[in-house]
């Protein structure tokens, strides 16, 4: 108690960081946070997580906004740039520094420590001990014992003792290092991460086929990218029967100082694009307004001689079927065209799901035949008449919604587990292993005593030291015939 005392306020704090305590407190406090950060849509719009705030805790819509206001406040909405966030990462990295500096030069002693030789009343009182009568003296059982280490791994030191020989030697004094490789990689990775929260950028951008942005959003807040991204094209893919989208996939092209240094890279949910630190991946789609009129519908026109030609049109305007008379004219659009009960056509949503024109054919000027064609039904496509038209793709109406991220300190967290990984092992996979064999000759006869330690997996160097034995047995009656 009078040592505690006596203590500076510089060795209480040292104390203090020192603490597995604080450590345990520290580490359960940021992952607990972080669990409520991962629930909770970061920088998003309130709506989405007063309804996460709903489904979690099944409350009314007033008690949810409660919720939210005092998370808001608390700065969940925004965790990883809050400052009481930052703050426990700040303890958390001092309390692993100062417990690796406090414990660091007592396991460097011992790593930096040679195997010595043993009494015979040392190795007695070993872990791991094994006690050999062998019928061998002299260079045959030296050389049974130096074979038996080098089969196991081991390169032994050679001593004499009073009463013979002493072998020893020791593997992974170094493995003892690899809690701190992992807190080193710890840090390293706390490093990637503050300078990602710092210097990146995690928006979104809504862009709309034909379009080109010099910028990415955040908050409503514009993110300067240092290039320009354009949106060449948009598809959906569907389930057939369904409404529910399969794929659905955007090609953007990259432009830089008025060139295009990446053209019409196609991108989907798994595959993003990257270009200069910043990636681009596809998050969400949709049209751009309930107005479709100032798309660009891409057909194509087949005869039924063959003869075929692709056409870019707009609503009201007019095509001929190549190498024919026949005429057709655009005069309506559905984005989601279905049929009801009595088989008269209507729009059931204002999302591309089931986009279908309407066309009024005519010939030598008369109207013969008119019908909708759907983009997901090719069957709708063949004419009456023989003819074909192709409905490609209605473009220019949608968006492509991106998710965009800049992290200056992802190659740092990928050191840092790439070390992880290599401390981690140590830490479990690898032990400080030492050997100690002396052998005392009488007659004809070398009494052999085995003494062992490993500071982790003592059962698994048990069995080595079985095998050991055996080598040792097998040489020694090898070396005697």
């Amino acid at each position: 108690m009078e040592e505690t005392n006596k203590k500076t306020i510089v060795e209480k704090i040292w104390d203090f960081f020192a603490s597995v305590t604080l450590a345990v407190i520290i580490f359960s406090a940021i992952g607990l946070t972080s669990i409520v950060g991962t629930l909770l849509e970061q920088n998003s719009e309130p709506g989405k997580n007063i309804t996460i705030i709903v489904k979690m805790f099944g409350v009314s819509q007033e008690t949810a906004h409660s919720i939210y206001s005092v998370l808001d406040s608390l700065g969940f909405m925004n965790m990883y740039h809050s400052w009481w966030f930052e703050t426990l990462l700040f303890i958390f990295a001092a309390n692993l520094i100062i417990c690796s500096l406090d414990r660091l030069p007592r396991i460097l002693k011992l790593v930096k420590e040679k195997i010595q030789p043993l009494s015979q009343e040392h190795l007695e009182k070993m872990s791991i001990r094994k006690a050999l009568s062998i019928k061998a003296k002299g260079e045959n059982i030296r050389d049974a014992i130096l074979e038996a280490f080098n089969k196991t791994g081991f390169k032994p030191l050679e001593t004499q003792t009073e009463n013979g020989l002493q072998f020893y030697a020791e593997k992974g004094n170094f493995s003892r290092l690899g809690v701190y490789i992992t807190h080193l990689s710890i840090l390293i990775i706390l490093i990637g991460g503050v300078i990602g929260m710092k210097f990146g950028f995690s928006g979104y951008l809504s862009l709309p086929e034909g379009e080109i942005s010099p910028v990415a959003y955040d908050n409503g807040k514009p993110f300067p990218l240092g290039f320009e991204i354009r949106c060449d094209n948009f598809e959906v893919e569907y389930y057939e029967g369904s409404d529910m989208p399969k794929a659905y996939k955007s090609w953007l092209t990259v432009i830089k100082n008025g060139k295009m240094v990446i053209q019409s890279r196609p991108i989907v949910v798994n595959d993003p694009l990257s270009f200069e630190g910043v990636t681009f991946y596809q998050s969400s789609f949709g049209p751009t307004s309930n107005n479709f009129q100032n798309g660009i519908i891409m057909l194509r026109l087949i005869s039924k001689d063959g003869k075929a030609a692709e056409v870019n049109l707009k609503l009201e305007d007019t095509f001929t079927i190549p190498g024919t008379s026949v005429e057709g004219k655009i005069t309506n659009f559905s984005p989601a065209l279905a049929l009801d009960q009595s088989g008269k056509p209507f729009t059931y949503g204002d999302k591309m799901v089931n986009p279908a024109i309407f066309i009024e054919f005519m010939e030598s000027g008369k109207e013969t035949f008119s019908g909708w064609i759907l983009k997901r039904y090719p069957q709708t496509w063949e004419l009456r008449d023989g003819n074909r038209v192709e409905f490609l793709t209605y473009w220019g109406v949608e968006y492509t919604g991106l998710q965009v991220r800049k992290d200056p300190g992802v190659g740092i967290v990928y050191l840092g587990c790439i070390i992880m990984s290599i401390g981690l092992y140590m830490t479990f996979f690898m032990s400080h292993r030492r050997i100690w064999i002396n052998v005392v000759e009488e007659k004809n006869t070398s009494k052999i005593s085995i003494g062992a330690s490993a500071n982790k997996n003592r059962a698994s160097f048990e069995k080595k030291i079985e095998k050991l034995a055996g080598f040792l047995n097998a040489g020694a009656k090898g070396g005697n015939k």
